[in-house]
């Protein structure tokens, strides 16, 4: 297998240094990045400690405050010098995500795009309502509920998207009048360095951004509980969710989280087999399987199970794992060989619970001895819904087809597990879609289509998906809070 290149260039410099309000810092202690393509280290960032934190927010504090009073037309102005920034090094970002993450370098460049889109979202809400009107109980009196900036953000993300969620947390978080400090994945800490770069080139204020870098356990703890923290948002595990939950509670602030998914495609014996089957293959292998809206399990009404298989196990067969940063690569690598075990082990466990690998279930033919994080796409048949591989999470290339005959029983089935963020529906019957809308428990319902998501919704989970939301106008509002002000300006005559 070929190693992914890796050259740094303009954005993260010879040595990568954390990003602390506004200057660049090195420290005596590092944490290693490797290569998930060859298992190699290939550099390495500070380890942040407490000091670094205080640093930063004592700056975000000085500095939100000046930009909160700017204009909403001012700091879109400033969004989009952004976005100009991402196109002019679209290309050395997308390398660093492939360099750190190990997806292909195709879906490395459409998650840089993503990026400019969650700007560009942002930017575009110079044009909304900042308030409301309301009427008042008296001649001469004026009620308004204005809206403001919540203060200081404290962002965690995670390793699967790290480019693009960096811009999911930080565009709104600007344009609504905040400051931000992040703390991304200690897997994948490069690509929130960069985009920060991004930031200090396109203009943004010194003390606005800062990204530490560093032990979630640590760095993530401390910004949640630190008292000029006003609100904490959060991509990750529901694990993870729950903690900073937990420690966010004593100090009763704003909590978002978007965490976990276990996602079914259901498909009805009426659907469009064509369109399912490659809709639900691209839903499955997609950054190796590493996205929280993934296909995570397949219902096939059992008229067209058997040629719904064989189609998918085909399209699977096909697929070419490969060098990421060979365009013709289809899926990469397991970000780092804990996820790799992981993975194994799940598909190990429903083996042995009885279920059959139609394809896959280790490494790649020829990968056998490579030292990277490869996993070959796997299908998995003769499986049961109380089985842990439906029930919890796999988070890698890995699927589950299972036979259904009702619609009462697909329901029941896909609203099982404790999750609820992404579902999707293959019929060509109205009705059905309709119906299945209405009785899915997860935050969001794909009818005859997969995602991602697009910026303009609203991207929320159910039970222990989340709590709160990103996107759209009602992501947007995450970053504000409502401020009531009662005048009377009648006559004192």
């Amino acid at each position: 297998m070929t190693a992914t290149l890796f050259t740094k260039g303009s954005l993260l410099g010879a040595s990568p240094a954390m990003f602390v309000g506004g200057e660049w810092v090195t420290t005596d202690g590092t944490r290693p990045v490797d290569n998930p393509a060859t298992g190699e280290v290939f550099t390495a960032v500070p380890e942040g400690k407490q000091e670094h934190i205080e640093d930063a927010l004592a700056r975000a504090s000085a500095a939100q405050k000046e930009w909160a009073r700017r204009s909403y037309v001012e700091r879109a102005a400033v969004l989009e010098e952004i976005i100009r920034h991402i196109d002019a090094h679209a290309e050395e970002l997308a390398q660093i995500v492939v360099a750190e993450q190990g997806k292909t370098i195709t879906e490395a460049r459409g998650e840089v795009g993503g990026a400019k889109a969650f700007f560009d979202y942002a930017a575009s809400q110079k044009y909304r309502n900042v308030g409301e009107l309301a009427a008042p109980a008296a001649h001469g009196q004026q009620l308004v509920i204005r809206e403001e900036p919540v203060g200081i953000v404290a962002a965690i993300i995670p390793w699967n998207f790290p480019a693009a969620i960096f811009a999911r947390k930080v565009a709104p978080a600007l344009m609504a009048g905040n400051a931000i400090v992040l703390k991304p994945s200690e897997v994948t800490p490069l690509s929130a360095l960069a985009m920060a770069k991004v930031c200090q080139l396109a203009g943004v204020p010194d003390g606005l951004i800062s990204v530490i870098t560093g032990p979630g356990r640590v760095i993530g703890a401390a910004l949640v509980e630190h008292p000029l923290v006003s609100m904490v948002t959060v991509t990750g595990s529901t694990r993870a969710g729950k903690e900073i939950l937990a420690k966010a509670s004593d100090k009763i602030i704003p909590v978002s989280l978007e965490l976990g998914g276990k996602a079914p495609v259901i498909v009805f014996d009426d659907a469009d087999l064509d369109l399912a089957v490659q809709q639900a293959f691209e839903a499955r292998f997609w950054n190796c399987g590493q996205v929280c809206t993934c296909n995570e399990r397949t219902y096939v009404q059992r008229g067209v199970y058997d040629e719904f298989v064989k189609r998918f196990v085909a399209k699977v067969q096909d697929l070419k794992v490969g060098d990421p940063l060979d365009d013709t690569s289809q899926m990469g690598p397991k970000v780092s060989q804990a996820e790799w075990d992981k993975v194994k082990a799940f598909v190990d466990a429903a083996v042995e619970a009885g279920a059959k690998v139609e394809t896959g279930g280790g490494r790649p033919d020829g990968m056998e001895d490579s030292g990277g994080y490869w996993f070959a796409p796997t299908v998995l048949t003769n499986v049961t819904n109380h089985m842990e591989i439906v029930q919890q999470e796999v988070f890698g290339p890995v699927l589950p087809i299972i036979p259904f005959d009702t619609y009462k029983e697909v329901i029941e089935w896909a609203n099982s597990t404790v999750y609820g963020l992404t579902s999707h529906v293959y019929t060509e019957n109205f009705r059905t879609a309709m119906r299945a809308t209405d009785d899915l428990e997860f935050g969001e319902v794909y009818i005859n289509r997969i995602g991602p998501e697009e910026v303009q919704g609203f991207h929320t989970g159910w039970k222990l998906s989340g709590l709160g939301g990103d996107d759209g106008v009602h992501g947007f509002e995450r970053y504000t809070r409502r401020k009531t002000v009662y005048t009377d300006y009648g006559s004192s005559t």
